[in-house]
């Protein structure tokens, strides 16, 4: 079947990136390797050539590249999905690019969990794709409706899914939320069965070990990132899973996740206000007429604590970043001068 460039995702925001007569030609990312890309266009797939280094780009991107497969320029995204990368790296880590559903797996069993759900939903939030919790492992769970109410607990309008990953009739639920030439990915912790729903939306075959006894988790080979069209013309990346998603510059996502918690502290008599006994708290009012969960407050508190710490680690390394680029400006300055005497 021969592909179109709409078919690929490409669109007017697209478009009005690349000049009228240029004779660079557009490629979709589909792969990431340590020293080249893998690029898609309607002529098949092809390895591409860097302009920087590799992990500038993401899965997903949008690239111009020349007749001899060197990248020229990378367009900009509609949508990115990052974090901070893991350790004391204050890096920003890219996940994927121009995604604009994101299936937010987890597993109805010890997997489960509201702060992970949470952060995830901030992630989609910040990145502009639209989010819809897939919960896994439905067929073995006797409460899964029970895990379904808890994640719709957390917005009014979450879409949530309940399936057996391995029965084809539930993976086709996911479909209807990935209109043909769009992209979706796949998030969550390793063994939750992002891989055999890649599987059942691909109609691939990577492998899956057996489901260990001792605590639910299925072992797979998901180690990067790769874009797969899907059986129906839409488009999947799954992603390896994640230990920890660190999320920063994502302090707007936050309040958009925990709005309900932010409209009740507009009404604290003190703007300044960090809900922890201050006199006129409306948040700790809500808690004690037992309208507002104090669980809820705790995860918020310490999301929004940890997204000011990943983001003031961002600006601080990109500070340090600049003070050492003029001092090694100045140091070369101070080199041709004696050198001149």
């Amino acid at each position: 079947m021969t592909l179109t460039y709409s078919d690929l995702g490409w669109s007017p925001f697209f478009q009005s990136q690349q000049d009228a007569d240029t004779e660079l030609t557009p490629y979709r990312i589909s792969a990431v390797h340590r020293d080249k890309l893998t690029g898609l266009s309607p002529d098949g797939e092809i390895q591409l050539l860097p302009d920087r280094l590799t992990g500038e780009f993401a899965v997903g991107d949008w690239v111009l590249a020349n007749a001899a497969s060197q990248v020229c320029e990378r367009l900009e995204r509609q949508t990115e999905l990052s974090r901070r990368a893991a350790g004391t790296d204050a890096r920003v880590q890219l996940i994927a690019a121009n995604v604009d559903v994101l299936f937010i797996t987890t597993s109805c069993n010890e997997d489960f969990n509201l702060a992970r759900l949470e952060r995830y939903l901030t992630l989609a939030h910040q990145s502009g794709s639209y989010p819809v919790v897939v919960l896994t492992k439905a067929d073995i769970c006797e409460d899964a409706a029970e895990y379904r109410i808890k994640a719709e607990s957390l917005a009014a309008s979450l879409t949530v899914l309940t399936l057996d990953a391995k029965d084809p009739d539930d993976v086709t639920q996911l479909l209807a939320w990935v209109k043909p030439g769009q992209t979706a990915a796949l998030v969550g912790s390793s063994g939750v069965g992002k891989t055999t729903l890649t599987n059942g939306l691909t109609g691939s075959k990577d492998a899956v070990r057996d489901v260990r006894e001792v605590d639910s988790k299925g072992r797979h080979t998901t180690t990067a990132r790769y874009l797969r069209r899907m059986v129906h013309g839409g488009w999947l990346i799954d992603t390896p899973g994640m230990r920890a998603l660190r999320i920063k510059d994502a302090e707007d996502a936050v309040e958009e996740v925990f709005s309900d918690l932010f409209d009740i502290a507009r009404n604290c008599r003190f703007s300044d206000c960090a809900h922890s006994g201050e006199p006129g708290c409306a948040v700790v009012a809500a808690v004690k007429a037992g309208t507002l969960e104090p669980d809820r407050v705790d995860r918020w508190q310490k999301l929004h604590r940890d997204e000011e710490r990943n983001t003031e680690t961002l600006e601080q390394s990109r500070r340090r970043d600049k003070g050492f680029g003029k001092m090694i400006k100045s140091m070369k300055r101070d080199h041709k001068g004696r050198k001149g005497y």
